[in-house]
C-alpha cells in the first residue's frame, strides 16, 4: 500500500523533482527497515506498488540512488537492486565535485583545520595502537630529509598530508574523521593541481616535520594537552607557510600573462 504523503521530502517538495522526492522516500524507508549494504530491494513492481508511482519515476529514482552510491544493481543469474555502502573515496569525490568551481583558498581550508585537528589530536592521545603509532612514524620517514628536487617536493608534500588522513581513520568520532581526512584529501589535490609545492620552502618541511614528531610523543604518552598544543602550533604554521606558497604561484601566473 503506497504511503499517504512522502514524509522525508515534504518540505523539500518544491525544489525537488518527483523522481528525487522518490529517491529521498525509498531512502526513509530502507533505514525504516533496518535494511544494510548487501541487502535485496524489492522488484521493479514492488516498488511500484509500494510507493504509488509510475515505472519511470521508479527507474529514474533507482537512478538517483545509484548515482549516489547508495544502490548497486547487477544483472544476470541472481541479479537485481541491492543496498550499497557508500565508500569513504566516492564520498570524498562527490563533494570535491561540489567545491569544483568554488574559488577555495588555502586560508579557507586552514580555517577549518585549526578548529578540528586539534580536538582530532587531544582524542587520540593515549588511544593509538602501537600499530597505529608506527604508521604513523613509518608515514613521516618518508620525508626524513629535505626534498631535492619539485618532484620530491610534491611527493613529500602529499605524504605529510597523508599523515593527516592517518590520523583522521583513527577517530573514534566518525564524522570528525571524515571531515578531517576530507580536508587533507582536498588540500593534497589543491597542492598538486594549484602546484603550491613548486616554490622551495625549507621551513615548511623542517616545521612540518618537526611537529608531527612531537605529536607522536605526545599522543604516545597520552598527553592530550600537548598533543592539541602541537597541533594547533602545526596548522598556525602549515597555514602561514601555506598562504605565502599560494601568494607566490598567483605572482608567477600573473608575470606569464
Amino acid at each position: 500500500m503506497p504511503p499517504a504523503t512522502i514524509r522525508s521530502t515534504e518540505k523539500h517538495s518544491v525544489r525537488l523533482s518527483r523522481p528525487a522526492q522518490v529517491a529521498e522516500e525509498i531512502k526513509s524507508w530502507l533505514v525504516a527497515e533496518n535494511m544494510a549494504p548487501g541487502d535485496r530491494l524489492p522488484n521493479e513492481q514492488e516498488l511500484i506498488a509500494r510507493f504509488g508511482m509510475s515505472k519511470g519515476t521508479i527507474r529514474e529514482a533507482m537512478r538517483i540512488l545509484e548515482a549516489q552510491g547508495l544502490v548497486k544493481t547487477r544483472t544476470g543469474p541472481g541479479g537485481g537492486s541491492f543496498v550499497h555502502e557508500v565508500s569513504l573515496e566516492r564520498a570524498w569525490a562527490l563533494l570535491v565535485n561540489y567545491f569544483y568551481f568554488k574559488d577555495l583558498t588555502i586560508a579557507d581550508i586552514y580555517q577549518l583545520r585549526l578548529a578540528l585537528e586539534p580536538e582530532l589530536a587531544a582524542s587520540l592521545a593515549g588511544n593509538l595502537s602501537n600499530k597505529q603509532l608506527a604508521t604513523l612514524e613509518e608515514n613521516i620517514s618518508a620525508y626524513a630529509e629535505p626534498p631535492t628536487s619539485a618532484e620530491e617536493e610534491r611527493a613529500q608534500h602529499v605524504a605529510s598530508l597523508q599523515f593527516h588522513q592517518i590520523l583522521a581513520s583513527c577517530a573514534s568520532n566518525e564524522l570528525l574523521g571524515f571531515l578531517v581526512g576530507f580536508m587533507a584529501n582536498m588540500l593534497a589535490d589543491l597542492t598538486v593541481y594549484r602546484r603550491l609545492y613548486e616554490p622551495r620552502n625549507y621551513e615548511l618541511w623542517r616545521k612540518g616535520r618537526e611537529h608531527q614528531a612531537a605529536l607522536i610523543t605526545a599522543l604516545r604518552r597520552g598527553d592530550a594537552a600537548r598533543a592539541r598544543e602541537t597541533m594547533q602550533s602545526h596548522m598556525q604554521t602549515a597555514r602561514a607557510l601555506m598562504v605565502e606558497q599560494e601568494a607566490e604561484m598567483e605572482r608567477r601566473f600573473l608575470k606569464t600573462r
